[in-house]
């Protein structure tokens, strides 16, 4: 390399932020995703068995993924190429493809070629790297914050594998901190810095587990600092971070992974979590009539007769919140969930249908019993219809004893709680008198 050359990257090391001098050299420099990395770990032994072929890297913004991608080039000893899905199309993608091919003829490198965002290729795109994969003429690493079992090409997900990355905890993103604050060449050890453990906490939980975003801020403080030494403060960190954006993305998974969540916090009668996951959810945009929808669903669902009433002040909400929207609806859709979160639960109802859909589904349709037909016109008489119907409110207890089936089925099971308790005696009293048994 030439003084000149020398010079130009001193020069861009320079202008580089924190958080990319701060990329790892090595695996052993690499925080976080122990769950497929460790030793003994899927990714651990594709390596150390020079097995790597095709990988995709799911996870949110700033939990590693491009670094990692770079040091497993570094770790195969292969050639690294990098290609953006936003900004190549075809053309770049087929000259990398053809470099590669070209290489492994005369006898040089595997290509390991990162595509970040793979899932703006198109089906096409996607569709010729398969070729090249296959044979081993490149290792494929694909980045994507989509889930890839829905948003990349299914041909492609099958001859891959698929780790998914976890945000970095707060004791992962206070290593990086500290691994920051004592590196002198690329990070902050030439200042003297006194990091408060209260503000090394802030940073480590509001960065929600994105180490490039604690990084920067870190880096702003120091620097905008005059004090000797600089004192690090709760304060300072807060001045240094801007206000949270929430990775949610309402097409995506965190929209039906939040609310999943939502719903089995009702479910489990965690009232906690449940406005947890409602806060989250609004936080994020989430579309008021979406959340409605699913707070009905759940009371019919979860809660059923259990507690009549979850429903109408389900349905209740939605009106209101479709009067009034955002912010005041906020409060209606707290007052709902709490409700239907400590109200008592019965799915009886969902299993009761459940069943007897799956017996028409399955068995013989049963046809209506005769007595039960409609007797209201021309003719039906003379097939029978109506013959030998008893009219329940004649009957003393207004129950008159005969089949509405014409088979013995119980479907509907109420649970020992709530409102259900009382029909759960109700149905047992019923279900002799039809039969015609004596109490």
């Amino acid at each position: 390399m030439s003084l000149f050359e020398q010079a130009e990257t001193k020069n861009f090391d320079r202008a580089k932020p924190l958080a990319a001098r701060m990329r790892p050299r090595n695996l052993n420099e690499f925080f976080g995703q122990k769950h497929f990395l460790a030793e003994g770990k899927l990714l651990w032994r594709l390596i150390k068995s020079n097995r790597l072929t095709s990988v995709l890297f799911y996870g949110p913004p700033g939990c590693g993924k491009t670094t990692l991608a770079q040091l497993l080039a570094s770790e195969t000893k292969s050639r690294y190429r990098q290609l953006n899905a936003v900004t190549s199309g075809v053309k770049e993608l087929r000259e990398v493809l053809q470099e590669a091919q070209s290489e492994v003829a005369t006898g040089g490198r595997k290509t390991l070629l990162f595509i970040d965002e793979i899932h703006r290729f198109n089906k096409s795109q996607q569709d010729a790297l398969l070729p090249d994969v296959e044979n081993g003429i490149v290792i494929l690493v694909g980045a994507t914050t989509s889930n890839p079992f829905f948003a990349v090409n299914s041909a492609l997900v099958s001859r891959s594998q698929v780790f998914q990355f976890e945000p970095l905890s707060a004791e992962e993103i206070r290593e990086v901190l500290d691994a920051a604050l004592k590196d002198p060449h690329r990070g902050l050890g030439k200042f003297d810095v006194v990091l408060h453990d209260d503000a090394a906490e802030f940073l480590a939980e509001v960065c929600d587990g994105d180490a490039r975003r604690a990084l920067n801020a870190l880096e702003i403080g120091v620097l905008s600092s005059d004090e000797k030494p600089i004192q690090f403060t709760r304060e300072l960190a807060e001045e240094t971070i801007q206000r949270k954006a929430v990775q949610y993305d309402r097409d995506g998974d965190t929209h039906y992974d939040t609310a999943s969540a939502l719903i089995k916090s009702i479910r489990g009668s965690d009232v906690d979590a449940s406005i947890y996951w409602l806060a989250k959810m609004l936080e994020g945009g989430e579309d008021i009539r979406f959340i409605t929808r699913r707070l009905i669903i759940s009371a019919s669902e979860d809660i059923g007769n259990a507690d009549p009433h979850a429903l109408t002040i389900a349905v209740s909400a939605m009106q209101a919140c479709e009067m009034i929207g955002l912010p005041e609806c906020q409060l209606t859709l707290s007052q709902t969930v709490a409700y239907l979160a400590c109200a008592p639960k019965s799915n009886a109802a969902t299993v009761a249908i459940g069943e007897a859909r799956a017996d028409i589904r399955e068995g013989r349709v049963q046809p209506v019993p005769t007595h039960l037909r409609d007797a209201h016109y021309g003719g039906a008489k003379e097939l029978g219809h109506g013959e030998g119907y008893q009219y329940a409110h004649n009957s003393p207890d207004g129950i008159a004893a005969q089949s509405y089936l014409g088979i013995d089925r119980e479907y509907y099971r109420p649970v020992p709680r709530g409102f259900e308790a009382t029909l759960q005696k109700r149905v047992e009293v019923y279900r002799k008198r039809l039969r015609g048994e004596e109490e």
